[in-house]
């Protein structure tokens, strides 16, 4: 197997940049965390108290719930704290997901990027689609049925056409197992919430938004950072592509700076919060000619679904 390309990043910065750059914080990352999730308490707060702003803070939570994981991702890389135990400590008890399982994925991702042992391979293969493809993508994801099968669909398959052997009362007992920690966490969450009269606000504001927002703003991440990316080339500044947020872009779709995509990919020692700096840096030498961008996220779904 052949590994993607790199570049030496003294070819870009010069050393004290470099080291700005790459300087791990022993408070941004879990200031970032605490952000994130002061974001989706206020938005609960503001949900209890005038319950017609849900559907903004079903944009608003899935967008943070995105947050997490993009912070999460920053751990895989040992970037979110200067400390490797705290790093993985903040991302395993506060931002929701198994990391341990995703960073030797995510790893060979980066290693393998666009080539054909990359694992993500299959996410940008198909494009561009058609709009009316696109349509009806974002329309399953906004009616929660992505997130059904996404979640739901391999045991719904099995308990259809059992394997040899098991019995659908198995079957669902071993799901269960593996999917404990979202089923104990959410059933405790309903549980709080209702003790405290707002059983209907943990359903509103935490699993639509899981179930509706997170999966629309996970596909819109993946089309903007890989689709139409050259296979195979030899080229790392053109191995994933960076997408320019506007601020309501940023609240909505691309938290926490995860729109510098390709910088990310050219220098993953760098924290989420100095992307934009070495993307300036870049832009300042002429560098960001050469690379994938696109103006915007729109302009982005033009390009992947033209017509």
């Amino acid at each position: 197997m052949t590994a993607a390309a790199r570049v030496q990043p003294n070819d870009y910065f010069n050393t004290l940049d470099w080291k700005a750059l790459t300087a791990r914080s022993g408070w941004r990352g879990p200031w970032l965390v605490l952000h994130c999730w002061a974001v989706i308490g206020a938005a609960m707060v503001v949900g209890a108290l005038w319950p017609w702003t849900t559907p903004l803070g079903v944009i608003v939570v899935g967008n943070r719930q995105l947050g997490l994981f993009i912070l999460m991702h920053d751990a895989a890389h040992g970037l979110l704290h200067v400390n490797r135990r705290v790093n993985d400590t903040l991302a395993w008890w506060f931002c929701g997901s198994d990391l341990h399982a995703y960073r030797p994925y995510h790893l060979k991702h980066h290693r393998f990027v666009q080539q054909s042992e990359d694992p993500d391979l299959i996410l940008s293969a198909p494009f561009p689609i058609s709009r009316a493809s696109l349509r009806r993508k974002i329309l399953r994801d906004l009616t929660g049925q992505t997130f059904f099968k996404q979640r739901f669909g391999s045991l719904i398959a099995q308990l259809r056409s059992p394997p040899v052997g098991a019995s659908r009362w198995s079957l669902l007992v071993a799901e269960a197992r593996k999917q404990r920690v979202f089923l104990v966490t959410n059933l405790l969450g309903v549980a709080a919430f209702s003790l405290a009269g707002y059983g209907w606000l943990w359903c509103a504001l935490w699993l639509l938004p899981m179930a509706t927002w997170l999966p629309l703003v996970s596909r819109l991440r993946n089309i903007a950072e890989h689709a139409l990316v050259s296979e195979n080339s030899i080229d790392p500044l053109r191995h994933a592509r960076t997408t320019h947020a506007s601020l309501i872009e940023r609240v909505m779709i691309a938290p926490y700076w995860v729109n510098y995509h390709s910088e990310h990919h050219m220098f993953t020692q760098i924290p989420c919060w100095n992307l934009p700096r070495a993307h300036y840096l870049l832009h300042r030498d002429g560098v960001t000619g050469r690379m994938e961008i696109q103006p915007g996220y729109l302009s982005m779904l033009k390009v992947a679904a033209p017509a």
